[in-house]
């Protein structure tokens, strides 16, 4: 299985090559920033989750790439139903793995009371 690093660091790429193909309008391009925000904020969170000092900190960071990861989530669900995408392989691929990426960050983060 692929490193979550990687992973996370993969998923804020494949957003942003899906951004830089979306028909652009005055709605879209609000869309386009906010989802930019979100997916890359994944990948960062979990950088910084790798450095923190405490478990608490750590599972606060944790909790940022699980919202950040489900915002980004809601974005490309609102790109998807207004057909803005011309690659929709991409577009599914993108929304796929931000679905397995909430379970995982979910997942970890539901560990927290478990530490």
């Amino acid at each position: 299985m692929q490193d979550l690093k990687e992973r996370t660091f993969n998923f804020a790429v494949n957003v942003i090559e899906l951004l830089n193909t979306l028909d652009e309008n005055r709605i879209s391009r609000i869309i386009v920033t906010q989802l930019a925000k979100s997916a890359t904020s994944v990948g960062a969170n979990y950088e910084e989750s790798q450095g923190t000092l405490s478990k608490k900190e750590y599972y606060l960071k944790i909790g940022i790439c699980l919202k950040e990861v489900r915002e980004s989530n809601f974005w490309l669900r609102i790109i998807s139903t207004q057909n803005w995408a011309s690659d929709i392989e991409k577009l599914d691929s993108a929304f796929n793995e931000s679905e397995k990426l909430k379970l995982i960050y979910g997942k970890i983060f539901s560990q927290r009371t478990k530490s």
